[in-house]
């Protein structure tokens, strides 16, 4: 059968007063016409027709698809899940940076890098840290059951595990705070003696956030499965504004405990928002007992703390080491490791964020498959931009240094200091994003055992690193944190591509 086309004259074929003919082409193997399909047809302008309006100009412009038009493709993007997550997180993540700059810029004009510098580094830095593993481990291993529970078994689940790590959380500020001298001289074993006291006095106020931190991931955990991450994507900004308020309110009176006070006021207001959102979340009804038992509720996280704890003890060594350095260096370090956090949170928490729930989508429905190709699109960008930012920010870091904190207590020499450790430091963008995007994605497809066994290699690499090699110049510092996390990540990698091709094969890409 003929492909040519035809056309009809007369009324029924054209447009009545518009100069126009209508042009219908059949398709190959189709059963009659376009046109018979209901397929819009394509209209050009009949330069015959006696109808024509010599005063209009002629129409025939080509039928665009509304998809691949400027509007049609941000429409498309909005209403995509993972995009609409991504820039959500991103949004808090930069205005948590932007109050983290303030707060950064705010504690080295009245810090500097001497020994009270020191002191808040030791006590603050591994409580962040800390706060880090409970939020980690709390999404990681209760965003994937809540989203699979449904209803009134999803809030019965919520309302378990809100009450039982409640008691966890509890217990463990009460150790931290009877223990605060002992732990301390675990984390900061060279530290000054005249500032010692201060930084066991610092740890006991900050331990209390870490009870609120864990209970708004709790909180978070829900709301992620509703994809809801505007109440808890401003966390971090609402912890550098109360550090920030109350050091500037408070600095006089309090001196060095206004910036720990602070943060513990942050953390409790995020818990405060983070809360009713959540709240709103809760289906009504009769109440149903939890889909897992209190103790399943309890070990779930314990692959997660491990993979968390773990790999924040690689920066938490080097912290320690850095006391041994001489004053200021323990400082000098915090401030570099905020340097590095900014493009890494940058770089891991919009993609993680909305990427986890859409793993475990993935995987609940056994779209292996999908799920594995969008683990390697992301982390081949995530790649990408690591490498870039490294290099960006080693070749501007002197200038950028002095230009944003050299005022007040911090020096030219504490630029300098700063700039040389910062210099040993930055590698470490690459490897910690790398590890950190392919081990919450391994956690997502509920394969553990990768993520935890890769964690423990940056510490020890670290340790040998440092204590063989002895480095304690500025410049030599961060070295040992920075190869071991790039180690770590590389046999992440390695270990994720033979667990890959252990599974079918009608499941892998």
């Amino acid at each position: 059968m003929g492909r040519t086309p035809w056309s009809a004259a007369g009324p029924l074929a054209g447009l009545p007063g518009s100069g126009k003919r209508l042009i219908f082409r059949e398709e190959s193997g189709s059963r009659g016409t376009r046109a018979d399909q209901g397929v819009r047809p394509t209209i050009i302008p009949n330069r015959l027709s006696p109808h024509r309006n010599p005063r209009r100009a002629p129409e025939s412009v080509p039928f665009v698809q509304p998809s691949s038009t400027p509007d049609g493709l941000l429409a498309r993007a909005a209403e995509n899940p993972l995009v609409r997550g991504g820039l959500t997180v991103a949004a808090g993540i930069l205005a948590g940076n932007l109050l983290g700059f303030a707060r950064v810029a705010l504690t080295a004009y009245l810090l500097g890098t001497h020994s009270q510098a020191d002191s808040l580094a030791v006590a603050l830095g591994p409580v962040d840290t800390l706060n880090g593993v409970l939020i980690n481990s709390m999404l990681f291993a209760f965003v994937p059951a809540l989203t699979a529970a449904q209803g009134a078994a999803r809030t019965a689940l919520f309302r378990s595990l809100l009450r039982l790590f409640g008691w966890v959380f509890g217990l463990a500020v009460g150790a931290i705070v009877l223990s605060a001298p002992w732990i301390m001289r675990v984390l900061a074993p060279g530290l000054d003696a005249a500032h010692f006291s201060h930084a066991v006095v610092l740890l006991r106020i900050l331990a209390f956030s870490s009870l609120a931190a864990g209970s708004s991931a709790a909180c978070s955990a829900l709301l992620y499965t509703a994809r809801r991450f505007g109440p808890s994507a401003y966390n971090q900004a609402l912890l550098n504004l109360g550090t920030v308020a109350c050091a500037l309110l408070l600095w006089k009176e309090l001196g060095v405990y206004a910036f720990a006070i602070g943060y513990t006021v942050g953390a409790w207001v995020q818990l405060g928002i983070a809360y009713l959102a959540a709240r709103q979340q809760l289906a009504g009804g009769e109440a149903v007992p939890s889909p897992f038992r209190r103790r399943e509720i309890l070990a779930r996280p314990a692959f997660f703390v491990v993979y968390a704890v773990a790999l924040g003890l690689n920066m938490t060594f080097t912290r320690a080491w850095a006391t041994h350095a001489g004053p200021g260096m323990a400082a000098a370090f915090d401030y570099c490791q905020r340097g590095v956090s900014v493009p890494l949170a940058f770089l891991v928490l919009p993609l993680s964020s909305s990427l986890l729930p859409e793993i475990a989508r993935l995987r609940s429905l056994e779209r292996i498959r999908e799920a594995l190709r969008l683990i390697d699109r992301t982390v081949a960008l995530t790649a990408l931009l690591a490498v870039g930012g490294c290099a960006f920010a080693i070749a501007f870091r002197s200038p950028a240094i002095r230009l944003l904190f050299q005022r007040g207590s911090f020096t030219g020499d504490s630029t300098r200091l700063v700039s040389g450790v910062f210099l040993g430091l930055a590698p470490s963008l690459i490897g910690w994003s790398l590890i950190e995007i392919l081990a919450r994605s391994m956690f997502a497809l509920e394969r553990p055992w990768p993520p935890v066994l890769a964690s423990a290699i940056p510490v020890l690499a670290n340790v040998c690193i440092t204590l063989r090699l002895g480095l304690s110049h500025p410049q030599y510092l961060g070295v040992g944190a920075s190869a071991g996390v790039l180690i770590g990540c590389l046999a992440l990698f390695a270990m994720t591509h033979l667990t890959r091709r252990k599974t079918p094969r009608a499941l892998t890409v």
